[in-house]
């Protein structure tokens, strides 16, 4: 029998360590609870998809100061150059880089008249010619591309087309195909001609981080800063830098170049502070265990003490090494499911609280159930050391002092 009563009627004759360490345990499920969800959302969000070659896309900054520079023209010729350099693959210029956290953003609306049109979701917005594509390493799976008579300079070109992303599309569209669809960015019009399978943005928080358009402007040529996009191979990528350098300072000197990382590498630091966060609170969640499981063992290790004579009057009369253990593994289950329940019920309530000032999902309730769970397996191992030290208390201790 698991001998309850005597068990309650212990604990509460020495009630101060018992509700302190009850008290521990219900913050400790809280905490845990809400800290492990937290982490799983960031593992989540790191763990996405991007749609790009991340580490064969190697991105770069052009700086111009000569002021007779034609940006256009030298836009075409750093493209041309960049394209010709052995093992690239392709390169192209663009108005923003992707995963950066920095970048443009725009939506369209399905009509010329802006009172009655509809809007589609804000987008990353992205500028490029016939060749981002296939430098980003995206998938079209609808449509097709740009071609090179295609490609606009300024923003207020006419013929302007788009490639928009997947999930852009089933948002805006549904289950309707965007093709051949004309939208509008203030007066001007632009056909949907292509549909791009994963293309994210540049705010990694975002929640239209997966909504995503390019537009058919090279806007390389709009002014005397630029960033471009080269991709390689990656065992190719670490030579690339030195021969960028080299061949553009040989076209024109009057310019620097910098900011060369590659997509994996601006991802890595775009996501910083997500595993930052994941690492802390990992760490949080295994010190909380660790305190919950030495505040078990040191209370069950200090019952020993205070009740060698009764521990060993009990086998005397009869109560075997099992029956002992039994006893301080019930008493410290009391203790964790109770705390646990408490503490399940305050981390639904703090992941409210969290949900409502962070604006973070809902605490599902398998968390505080699984951080139970936990908690019992922690301070179970925690428990059974002291509980078969206290055991091994020989009949003979109970009667030394008759």
């Amino acid at each position: 029998m698991l001998h309850i009563k005597p068990i309650l009627s212990s604990l509460m004759r020495s009630k101060s360590a018992p509700i302190l360490l009850l008290l521990q345990i219900i913050l400790s499920v809280a905490i845990v609870a809400n800290a492990s969800f937290i982490i799983n959302e960031r593992l989540s969000l790191m763990q996405r998809e991007s749609g790009y070659a991340e580490d064969q896309i190697l991105t770069f900054s052009v700086y111009n100061f000569d002021p007779a520079i034609d940006n256009a023209k030298q836009n075409q010729v750093d493209q041309l150059i960049l394209r010709s350099l052995p093992n690239v693959i392709d390169a192209s210029s663009s108005n923003m880089l992707p995963l950066s956290d920095s970048g443009w953003m725009d939506r369209y609306v399905d009509g010329p008249n802006p009172d009655t049109a509809k809007s589609t979701p804000g987008f990353a917005f992205y500028l490029g010619n016939e060749h981002l594509l296939d430098v980003m390493g995206a998938k079209l799976i609808a449509g097709r591309n740009f071609t090179a008579d295609e490609i606009n300079s300024n923003l207020d070109d006419s013929g302007m087309l788009a490639l928009v992303s997947q999930p852009l599309a089933k948002a805006f569209w549904g289950d309707e195909s965007p093709l051949g669809k004309t939208l509008y960015q203030g007066e001007q019009a632009v056909t949907i001609i292509g549909v791009v399978d994963k293309l994210q943005g540049a705010w990694v928080d975002h929640e239209n981080f997966e909504y995503s358009v390019i537009q058919n402007i090279d806007f390389g040529g709009n002014g005397s800063n630029k960033s471009y996009m080269v991709r390689a191979l990656p065992e190719h990528i670490p030579a690339l830098e030195e021969a960028i350098r080299k061949a553009l300072h040989a076209e024109n000197p009057n310019r620097v170049f910098d900011n060369f990382q590659t997509l994996s590498e601006i991802r890595s630091i775009t996501y910083g502070n997500h595993r930052l966060m994941a690492t802390v609170l990992s760490i949080m969640v295994v010190l909380l265990l660790l305190i919950t499981a030495l505040g078990l063992t040191g209370m069950v290790m200090f019952n020993i003490q205070r009740r060698t004579k009764q521990i060993g009057t009990r086998r005397a009369l009869g109560a075997n090494k099992r029956d002992i253990i039994q006893y301080f593994m019930v008493e410290n289950y009391l203790i964790c499911i109770v705390g646990g329940v408490i503490g399940g019920m305050l981390a639904l309530v703090l992941g409210q609280q969290l949900m409502s000032l962070y604006s973070l999902p809902m605490v599902p309730v398998i968390y505080p159930i699984v951080s139970v769970i936990a908690l019992l397996v922690v301070t179970t191992l925690a428990v059974i050391v002291p509980a078969t030290k206290a055991a091994n208390i020989s009949p003979a201790m109970a009667t030394r002092s008759v």
